[in-house]
C-alpha cells in the first residue's frame, strides 16, 4: 500500500489560547507535506475576518498551499469577490467555495445582491481565471436535498461551471464513499473527488454532530466507542477506526485524502502515520 496524498482543514482562532492551538497544529502537521490546508468559516459566515486573518497568516508564515473557504452568507457579490480578490493579490489562488449555513441555523436566503448558490459563487470565481475551485460532496444525502440523486446532480453542475476538485463530507464506513463514488462515475463525473476523514478525538460530540448533518452512525462504532470508554481507551480505537478506514479507501484505489483536524493534530498525525505517510525534513530549517 501506497502512502497516500493528504490535505488538512483548519479553524480560525477566537482567542490567544486558540492561535497557539492552531499554531501548534500547523507546526505538528506542516512536515507531512499536505497537497494544502483548507481554513473555514464558522456557521453563518460568523468567522469571516478571523479566517482572512488565519489564512494569511499561514500562508505569509509558512511554506503551505492554503485554501481558503468563502461562503454565500451575509455578503453582497460584490463584498464576496473582493474578498476573493485580496486573497489573489497575496498569492492565494485556491479557494474553498461553499454556499454556507444560515446565521442560527435557519433556512438559508440569498443576502440583497448575494449569490443565492454555490453554484453562482464558482460560476464568478471562474470568470475571474486563476482560481483553483474545491467544492463540498456529500457521501450520503444532504438533509436540505431532496434524495442523492439530485444531490449528485447538483455536485455535477458545480464541477461543470469550473470546480476543479470535491471534498466530501465525513463518513465512517468506505463503502459509503465507495458507492457514492460509483454513483458520481456513472453520472458522468470525472473530476476528483477527495473523501473527508474526520479522526474521533471526542464521540460524544462527533455522534451529536454526525445526527445534525446526516452522517451515518453504525452500530459497531457505537458499540465499540461505549466498550473503549468503560476501558479508557479511546484514543487507541480513534486511531484504529480511522486508520481501517483510509486503507480500505487506499485498496479501493483513492490517492488522495482531506482530514478535518479539529485543530488538534495529535490523532490525524498518528493516522497519517500508520498510513506510512513520513515526515519531510526542511533542510533550510535544520541548518
Amino acid at each position: 500500500m501506497s502512502a497516500p496524498r493528504i490535505s488538512f482543514e483548519f479553524f480560525p482562532p477566537k482567542s490567544i489560547k486558540a492561535s497557539f492551538r492552531l499554531w501548534d497544529t500547523i507546526h505538528l502537521l506542516k512536515p507531512l507535506d499536505p497537497d494544502f490546508v483548507s481554513v473555514t468559516y464558522g456557521a453563518g459566515g460568523t468567522t469571516r475576518a478571523l479566517t482572512h486573518e488565519a489564512v494569511e497568516a499561514v500562508h505569509k508564515s509558512t511554506p503551505l498551499r492554503v485554501a481558503a473557504h468563502l461562503t454565500c452568507v451575509d455578503a453582497t457579490k460584490t463584498e464576496t469577490l473582493a474578498i476573493a480578490d485580496s486573497y489573489r493579490k497575496i498569492g492565494i489562488t485556491d479557494i474553498v467555495a461553499l454556499r454556507g449555513d444560515a446565521p442560527g441555523g435557519g433556512a438559508f436566503e440569498a443576502p440583497e445582491d448575494g449569490f443565492a448558490s454555490s453554484l453562482e459563487l464558482i460560476a464568478a470565481l471562474k470568470a475571474q481565471g486563476d482560481f483553483t475551485i474545491r467544492v463540498g460532496a456529500y457521501p450520503e444525502k444532504h438533509p436540505e436535498a431532496v434524495d442523492q440523486k439530485a444531490d449528485i446532480e447538483f455536485l455535477k453542475r458545480k464541477l461543470d461551471a469550473g470546480a476543479d476538485e470535491a471534498i466530501t463530507q465525513f463518513f465512517f464506513e468506505a463503502d459509503t464513499f465507495l458507492r457514492f463514488r460509483d454513483a458520481c462515475a456513472a453520472a458522468g463525473i470525472d473530476k476528483a473527488i477527495r473523501p473527508g476523514i474526520l479522526p474521533i478525538e471526542n464521540w460524544k460530540s462527533v455522534r451529536s454532530f454526525s445526527e445534525r448533518c446526516g452522517t451515518s452512525v453504525p452500530g459497531w462504532l457505537i458499540d465499540a466507542f461505549e466498550t473503549a470508554e468503560r476501558d479508557n481507551r479511546t484514543e487507541l480505537l480513534s486511531i484504529a477506526v480511522a486508520t481501517e478506514l483510509c486503507s480500505d479507501l487506499i485498496d479501493e484505489g483513492v490517492d488522495a485524502l482531506h482530514f478535518y483536524t479539529l485543530n488538534k493534530p495529535t490523532l490525524t498525525r498518528d493516522v497519517c502515520a500508520a498510513l506510512g505517510v513520513i515526515p519531510q525534513v526542511d533542510l533550510a530549517e535544520v541548518a
